[in-house]
C-alpha cells in the first residue's frame, strides 16, 4: 500500500477514524475515578471489553499480512494456532482467573510471589518488562512502521514515534479502561472491514464453490500427515500447548484484562467471548490469502497478499478505512503493552521494593514515567532492527517465542497444580532454564542445519518436558528444606470467587462444541 492508492477520500476517513479514537480515548478517561488507578481500571472491565482487548492485543498488522501470506502458499492449516487456542483460554477461564482474582492481584509476577516468594518475582518481573519491550513493542512497532513509512512516506523512527503518541496517549490519560474501551471500537471495524474484503473476494472468484474449485484440495485440511515439513500435525498437538499457556494463561499483556474484570463471572464470559472471536481469525485473516490465490496465483511474494486483495478489489475511501484498521490493530496491540509494562515495573518493583507507602495518585505519576522511558525504548530498539539488512527478524522472533514458552508454563503450571513444588526449583527454570532453551534455539535457528533436528513445536515440547522433570527433581531434592506455601486459599464468600453460573459454563461448553465440529468439518 503507497500513496499512489490513497486519494482525497481515503485520507478524509483515516482522518475520521483517528478523531473518533481520540474522543472515545479522552471520553473513556473522564470515566475513571480522579484518584483511581490507571492498570487494572478499577477492577470494572464487562465481558465484552475483557474479550475485544484480548482479541485486539493478540491481533498485529503483522498477523494479518502473515495469516494472508500463510493462506496463499499451504490454506487453512496455520488456523491451528488461531482455533487450537480455544483450550488454553478455557484454562484461563477455570484454572488460572478464579486464582489471579482470588488472590486480588495486579501483576502475574505478583501472583508467583505469593507462591514462590519475592525471588521469584523479582525474577519474574524483569522477565516480563524485557519480553515485552522486546517482543510486544519493538517488533510491533517495527511491521507496523513499515506500513505507516509506506504511506506517509517518513523514516523508520517518525513513524514508530507516531504509533507510540498515540497509544500512549491512551495509556498515560485513562490506563487500562481507556485502553480497553477504544479496543471495542477498534476491533468492531476490523471485522466489519475484514469482512467486506472476504465476502468481495468470494464474490470475485465466483462463489465458494468455484474457490474450492479453484485451489488444491489440501488447502482445507487442518491436520496434515506428520511428512509434511511445515505443519505436521503431531508436533502441532504437543507442542502448541506449551505457547498456548504461556501466551494466554501467563503473559502480562494478554491476562490483563481478566485481571481487571468487575468480577469471576464476567472474567469467565469475557474469555469466552475471546474464544468465540479467535473463530473469526481464519476467514478474516488467513481466507483472503487463499482467495488471493485463487485470483492472483502468479504472484511472486505471498506477503503481498493481503494488500494486493485491497487495491485490487477495494474502490476508492475502503483503502483509507483499511489502513485505518491496520492502525487500529497496531494501537491496541502497543497500548496494552504499555499499560501491562507500566504496571509490571510500578507494582512489582517500584512500589515493592522502592516505595510501599506510596500513595495512588503517585503510583499513578510513576507508571506514567514508566510508560514514556518505555516508549523511548522501544523506539531505540524499533530503529536498530530496522538498520540490520537481511534478515527476516520478525518470523525468526516467532520462531524463538517457542523457545521462550518452555520456562513459564513448566513454572506456572507446577506452582498451581503440584503445592510441594519449591523457590529454589522454580527459580533455577526460571534462570537457568531459560538459558537453556536460549541456547537450543540458538542452535536451531543459526547453527548448521541438520536433519536430526526436530519441528521447532515438538522441540519446545521436549523442552517444557524437560524442565518440568528438572523442577519436580530440584524440588523432591528440597524437602524438609523450604516451607511448602500454601496456594491460594480465598474467602469463599469473595465476589470474585463466586459459584461458576450456568451461563458460563453453557456458553463454554457450546463453544467446545462449535470448535470440535470445525475440527471435524476440515479434516
Amino acid at each position: 500500500m503507497n500513496t499512489h492508492y490513497m486519494q482525497s477520500l481515503d485520507w478524509l476517513i483515516l482522518g475520521a477514524y483517528f478523531a473518533i479514537l481520540l474522543a472515545i480515548g479522552i471520553w473513556a478517561s473522564t470515566k475513571r475515578k480522579k484518584e483511581g488507578s490507571l492498570f487494572l481500571a478499577e477492577r470494572s472491565l464487562r465481558w465484552h471489553h475483557i474479550g475485544f482487548s484480548m482479541w485486539g492485543t493478540n491481533v498485529g498488522p503483522s498477523m494479518l499480512i502473515a495469516s494472508a501470506s500463510a493462506g496463499f502458499t499451504t490454506g487453512i492449516v496455520s488456523g491451528n494456532y488461531a482455533w487450537y487456542a480455544f483450550v488454553f483460554i478455557g484454562m484461563l477461564a477455570f484454572v488460572f482467573a478464579p486464582r489471579y482474582l482470588g488472590s486480588h492481584v495486579q501483576t502475574l509476577p505478583e501472583f508467583m510471589g505469593l507462591r514462590f516468594g519475592q525471588s521469584t518475582r523479582n525474577i519474574l518481573a524483569w522477565y516480563t518488562i524485557v519480553t515485552i519491550i522486546i517482543s510486544w513493542l519493538a517488533l510491533t512497532l517495527f511491521a507496523g512502521g513499515i506500513l505507516i513509512r509506506q504511506v506517509f512516506d517518513i523514516p523508520m523512527w517518525m513513524s514508530a514515534l507516531v504509533l507510540l503518541v498515540i497509544s500512549a496517549f491512551f495509556t498515560m490519560l485513562g490506563g487500562l479502561k481507556a485502553v480497553a474501551y477504544t479496543n471495542v471500537y477498534q476491533m468492531s471495524l476490523l471485522i466489519i472491514v475484514s469482512a467486506v474484503l472476504t465476502i468481495v473476494g468470494i464474490n470475485h472468484v465466483g462463489g465458494i464453490s468455484a474457490l474450492v474449485d479453484k485451489v488444491p484440495s489440501d488447502y482445507w485440511i487442518l491436520f496434515k500427515p506428520n511428512s509434511d515439513e511445515a505443519f505436521p500435525w503431531l508436533p502441532i498437538v504437543l507442542g502448541y500447548p506449551v505457547m498456548g499457556v504461556w501466551f494466554w494463561c501467563t503473559d502480562q499483556s494478554m491476562v490483563q484484562p481478566v485481571l481487571a474484570a468487575k468480577d469471576l463471572r464476567e472474567g469467565q464470559l469475557g474469555t469466552n467471548f475471546t474464544g468465540w472471536l479467535k473463530i473469526l481469525d481464519v476467514p478474516l485473516y488467513i481466507l483472503p490469502g487463499v482467495i488471493c490465490f485463487a485470483l492472483f496465483p502468479t504472484l511472486d511474494n505471498p506477503d503481498e497478499a493481503y494488500l494486493t486483495m485491497v487495491e485490487n478489489l477495494f474502490p476508492v475511501g475502503m483503502v483509507g478505512l483499511v489502513f485505518a484498521v491496520l492502525t487500529a490493530c497496531l494501537v491496541s496491540t502497543i497500548g496494552s503493552a504499555l499499560n501491562a509494562l507500566s504496571t509490571i515495573f510500578t507494582m512489582d518493583i517500584y512500589v515493592k521494593k522502592f516505595r510501599p507507602e506510596a500513595s495512588q495518585r503517585h503510583i499513578n505519576y510513576v507508571g506514567r514515567i514508566v510508560t514514556v522511558v518505555g516508549s523511548v525504548l522501544a523506539i531505540v530498539l524499533t530503529v536498530a532492527i530496522d538498520s540490520i539488512k537481511g534478515l527476516n527478524l520478525f518470523n525468526i522472533f516467532q520462531s524463538v517465542l517457542s523457545f521462550i514458552a518452555p520456562p513459564m508454563t513448566a513454572v506456572f503450571l507446577l506452582g498451581v497444580f503440584w503445592p510441594r513444588a519449591t523457590t529454589r526449583a522454580a527459580n533455577l527454570v526460571l534462570t537457568a532454564g531459560t538459558a537453556f532453551c536460549l541456547i537450543v534455539g540458538i542452535l536451531y535457528l543459526w547453527g548448521p542445519q541438520s536433519e536430526l533436528w526436530p519441528h521447532f513445536m515438538m522441540l519446545s515440547f521436549l523442552l517444557c518436558v524437560i524442565l518440568i522433570i528438572a523442577m519436580i527433581g530440584i524440588s523432591k531434592s528440597d524437602r524438609g528444606q523450604e516451607p511448602v506455601r500454601p496456594l491460594f486459599r480465598t474467602n469463599a464468600s469473595d465476589r470474585y470467587l463466586s459459584p461458576v453460573r450456568r451461563l458460563v459454563v453453557t456458553l463454554w461448553l457450546l463453544l467446545t462444541a462449535v470448535m470440535v465440529g470445525l475440527y471435524i468439518f476440515f479434516n
